[in-house]
């Protein structure tokens, strides 16, 4: 097959949706599928064979991290001249239109997958009483397309309850190969807590922005003795955690990765995740696989990962205390925390990234088989 993916995030940014893209284009490509990514322009050409067709843009002001590419004349072009038997678009809203607009035009089957909760960040963002009408927006892209994938059962039945339509799960994936528990050393957990190895250590690894409410981890840092919190990646609300934090223990450790990322998820006691937005949570997964236990929210897709007591624990979102009990209970218990090191590990060994991609892939042929209609959920 040849793919045309059109995503509005890609390298070189670092975030969930990016490495759930970046091990499926390389196993597509893989399989022997050829895929074409359309995205914001960061300056690569190709990517694990894949070619990478930039699309210049600009930042988002509430999110420079993130850039706005607008669809432009010379998509066509490219987009012709590869000749897709199938577009994916990823998360549409601003390039995404593009895909959906030559699906239409050069009558290509269109797939579309969901991955950012958008209505449910807006409050975060001062903006919530836009969510109906960026609902209405999501309804009128998303039903454009044979099949709508999501990553969690939760986000399956929100958006059918929205009446987006014909929406399946796509199955999660993470690398077990990077992520495990053999890369635990006490000198990640000196550098995680600045000098003080045998400190317990939480971490919270991902982007640092106000849709993750990682500002609710303070009390749980406060109330463990001793505790250090490492908090891991950049992003655009860093500064006023640093503020929010100042005088605790708290060392902003910026971005890692590869081996050393590995290595501070498998050195830290507890990976402590209290948002409440979640489509999936892809960080639980890697800390799992690296035999991390973790304390997290019980909303969203996180349930589909945690089942609290065996791989983690689950906290009540709306109990101010859930958060502090949960991991109070987790660093008082020294060989059930190694019971659930083992669970953890053996949960993450079900979704490698190859199982994930060759679902993806009947998806596609279940709608190149259909001609592109759309297909029932």
């Amino acid at each position: 097959m040849r793919i045309a993916i059109f995503t509005e995030t890609f390298l070189p940014k670092v975030d969930g949706i990016v490495t759930r893209l970046k091990h499926t284009v390389e196993h597509l490509q893989s399989f022997g599928n050829e895929v074409c990514v359309f995205c914001p322009e960061g300056g690569i050409t190709e990517y694990k064979g894949a070619k990478v067709e930039g699309v210049s843009g600009f930042p988002l002001p509430l999110y420079p991290e993130l850039k706005l590419a607008l669809p432009r004349p010379s998509i066509r072009e490219a987009i012709e001249a590869f000749r897709p038997d199938l577009i994916h678009v990823v998360n549409p809203a601003v390039l995404g239109l593009a895909g959906i607009y030559y699906s239409k035009s050069l009558d290509v089957p269109l797939v579309a997958s969901y991955h950012t909760h958008l209505p449910k960040y807006l409050e975060h963002y001062n903006l919530g009483m836009l969510e109906g009408v960026l609902w209405e927006l999501l309804k009128a892209m998303h039903n454009k397309a044979a099949i709508n994938l999501c990553t969690s059962t939760a986000m399956q039945q929100e958006l059918t309850e929205h009446d987006i339509e014909r929406v399946e799960v796509w199955q999660k994936g993470v690398d077990t190969v990077l992520f495990r528990p053999d890369l635990r050393s006490d000198e990640m957990r000196s550098r995680l807590t600045q000098g003080h190895p045998d400190a317990p250590i939480l971490i919270y690894i991902g982007r640092l922005s106000a849709e993750k409410e990682i500002d609710r981890i303070k009390p749980v840092l406060e109330s463990i003795p001793g505790a250090r919190l490492a908090l891991v990646g950049d992003g655009p609300h860093r500064e006023e955690l640093e503020k929010h934090f100042a005088g605790t223990q708290t060392h902003f450790v910026g971005y890692l990765g590869g081996e050393e990322l590995g290595a501070a998820y498998a050195s830290a006691d507890a990976f402590i995740f209290p948002s409440r937005t979640e489509t999936l949570g892809l960080v639980l997964l890697e800390a799992m696989a690296a035999g991390c236990p973790v304390i997290a929210a019980n909303a969203g897709g996180i349930p589909d990962i945690v089942t609290s007591g065996v791989n983690g624990f689950m906290f009540d979102p709306t109990d101010e205390n859930g958060a502090i009990a949960a991991t109070q209970k987790l660093l008082g218990m020294k060989a059930e925390r190694e019971l659930l090191r083992q669970n953890a590990r053996v949960e993450a060994e079900r979704w490698g990234w190859a199982a994930s991609t060759r679902q993806l892939e009947r998806f596609y042929v279940a709608v190149l088989n259909a001609g592109g209609m759309a297909i029932a959920a």
